[in-house]
């Protein structure tokens, strides 16, 4: 191949010293030529960056909503990939082109023979490396000119401008030590092509950009909008960082070795941070209170409060992300418990020395696992617990539509929700003068508070309501500075509040009608208190565009209309009329928005119960084989 790429260049070479019949000259022209017919490829990578950088604030503000969550950053790049048509590849095309032709001239050079190649007082077929003395400029010259060409492409490129400023560096090393390379142990005519070649790229720049001008179609001002927005929330993470970093890191050791020190478990659970252990506490504590079974727990999180409630059979630890991967590998258990998707699909993988683990998904909210989860992202469980049937069902559509192996399917019920109603039953339930409406949307995109808020706020204060806005702690983290601004524009309404402070479900429970978008808040407040939810139709969040495929309408589309009312954005004007019927409507009393809960909700007050039996059994099963 190489031999043959090599001869038509060679023939390519010698056309163009017929041109112009001087060796070096005519290896200047031909690299000239080389850049004149690459242009629709050069014209083509253009479009293609410009395109890259228009996307820029969209990917920024993707990078700071997900901070930290490469899986969700990648998806959602992949997204928008998709909807703006860019191909990441194409960058990469004149790289490659640039490599072939290098690799064409080095070989045609090596079969273009001609008398004269002086070229400038320099033999052009000698090899720097080996005669040094003054070739030693040879490789001198062609590095000055990569440096020149990258430190251009830094400052005017439309996509190189935009990387940081290691991503620039890193490139301009990598171009300058491959020219100092071709420089000593090529031949000084390839090192000509290569020189020369830098130069007419930056011509060609100049050019490009004149031609096809990058401020045509870049708002440079999101562009620095969203940068400031994704600077802030690194500086929040690298403070934040620095402070347990070190600490961290040496608990982290410390614990990976205690973790393996133990040999074979029984029973590992897995929390991607603090706070997720609610949704394994009931399951724990029961089999804790009847059992001397020890529970390994393992959590993400340095600063977990679950550490507090570590016992000799109750053993926690500290694993970070990087040395979780290595230990999910290495795992020897009967069971792992997990409320993390898509395991085996991306950085978590099952084990690679037991092949008989039983891999257990408890989900985390109460929510559609077709819909709101990626396709596929629960293939790889070998055992699922549902909170109701509608949620089997679903799951065994989905076996039946693409073919997949039966899972074993526990009607749980859902913990997090049995404690609500239990401490919902303790707390003081007094008469209000006036009602509460709780605002507490999720942090999506498109959620309630960037579509519509003011519109919301308009149709119901003043209108003898106690008015509440609750957001989702995510969005108080990242955008904590438009809900000032939210709290400074309605600072006259005595009848509104805006709450930050999510230490108790007061709150929640105090509310008479809760408003949201497409939060999983509505199952946890309407099944735990009996009241109603209205729901804002904004843009809905689909993980998997394919979720009609499996023919069952999603629980949270379905769930909708049997707990409340759903309003367009477009109707937002009938809030004051719905939000009356919601409170005055025996469509909406207790009674029957039990009968709904009944209905999606299995094993009320005994979810814990159920999980902990299931997995109590097949250990016993387990410790017999």
């Amino acid at each position: 191949m190489i031999s043959i790429l090599g001869k038509a260049f060679a023939a390519l070479l010698a056309g163009c010293y017929k041109i112009i019949p001087d060796y070096g000259w005519s290896i200047v022209f031909f690299t000239l030529l080389s850049k004149v017919i690459l242009i629709p490829i050069s014209v083509m990578v253009q479009y293609n960056s410009i395109k890259m950088v228009k996307m820029y604030p969209d990917m920024n503000r993707i990078k700071a909503k997900y901070f930290g969550n490469k899986d969700m950053i990648s998806e959602e790049n992949y997204k928008l990939y998709q909807k703006e048509n860019y191909h990441p590849m194409l960058d990469l095309v004149p790289v490659i082109v640039q490599l072939v032709v290098l690799m064409g001239v080095v070989e045609g050079l090596k079969l273009f023979n001609v008398s004269d190649t002086v070229f400038f007082g320099f033999e052009l077929g000698l090899i720097p490396g080996k005669v040094l003395g003054k070739y030693i400029l040879v490789p001198v010259i062609a590095a000055v000119s990569a440096w020149f060409m990258c430190y251009i492409q830094n400052k005017v490129n439309v996509l190189q401008s935009e990387q940081s400023k290691a991503n620039q560096y890193t490139t301009m090393g990598i171009s300058v030590g491959l020219s100092l390379y071709l420089g000593f142990f090529v031949t000084a005519g390839v090192a000509l092509y290569w020189t020369v070649g830098n130069i007419l790229a930056v011509v060609q720049l100049f050019i490009l950009n004149a031609c096809i001008s990058p401020a045509k179609y870049i708002d440079y001002e999101a562009l620095k909008e969203s940068r400031e927005e994704l600077d802030k929330v690194e500086r929040y993470h690298k403070s934040a960082d620095k402070k347990v970093s070190k600490e961290a890191a040496a608990r982290e050791k410390q614990d990976y070795k205690r973790f393996f020190k133990y040999g074979y478990k029984q029973i590992v659970f897995y929390s991607e941070k603090n706070g997720f252990y609610k949704y394994y506490k009931n399951v724990i504590e029961f089999i804790l209170s009847k059992t001397d079974i020890v529970i390994h727990y393992i959590t993400g999180d340095p600063d977990d409060e679950v550490f507090n409630r570590s016992s000799d059979r109750f053993r926690t630890y500290y694993i970070g992300e990087n040395k979780l991967i290595v230990l999910m590998m290495k795992l020897e258990a009967d069971i792992m418990v997990m409320t993390t998707p898509d395991l085996q699909t991306y950085h978590l993988k099952k084990s690679l020395v037991q092949d008989n683990i039983e891999y257990i998904y408890m989900d985390h909210a109460m929510g559609d696992v077709n819909l709101s989860y990626r396709k596929h992202a629960l293939d790889h469980f070998n055992t699922i617990f549902v909170p109701n049937e509608l949620t089997e069902r679903e799951i065994r559509a989905e076996e039946k539509t693409y073919d997949l192996p039966a899972k074993n399917i526990v009607r749980t019920g859902y913990g997090l929700i049995d404690d609500m109603i239990a401490n919902y039953e303790k707390s003081n339930k007094e008469e209000k003068p006036v009602k509460d409406i709780l605002i507490a949307p999720s942090w999506q995109q498109d959620n309630l508070i960037d579509l519509c808020i003011d519109d919301i706020l308009d149709q119901i204060l003043g209108k003898g309501y106690h008015v509440i806005l609750r957001p989702h702690p995510q969005y108080v983290r990242h955008f904590e500075d438009r809900l000032l601004a939210i709290k400074d524009k309605y600072c006259d309404f005595s009848d509104f509040e805006l709450q930050m402070d999510f230490s108790s479900n007061k709150t929640v429970f105090d509310a008479d009608v809760l408003m949201t978008d497409w939060s999983g808040i509505a199952y946890e407040y309407s099944f735990t208190t009996l009241k109603p939810t209205l729901y804002i139709n904004t843009p809905m969040k689909i993980m998997n565009p394919d979720y009609e495929e499996i023919g069952i309408e999603p629980f949270d589309i379905a769930v909708r209309d049997e707990i409340g009312i759903s309003v367009d954005t477009d109707k937002l004007d009938t809030l004051g009329a719905v939000v009356e019927k919601l409170l005055n409507d025996g469509v909406y009393s207790p009674e029957s928005i039990a009968g709904v809960r009944e209905k999606y909700l299995d094993n009320i007050g005994k979810s814990g119960e159920v999980g902990a039996r299931y997995i109590i059994g097949k250990l016993i099963e387990y410790s017999k084989r």
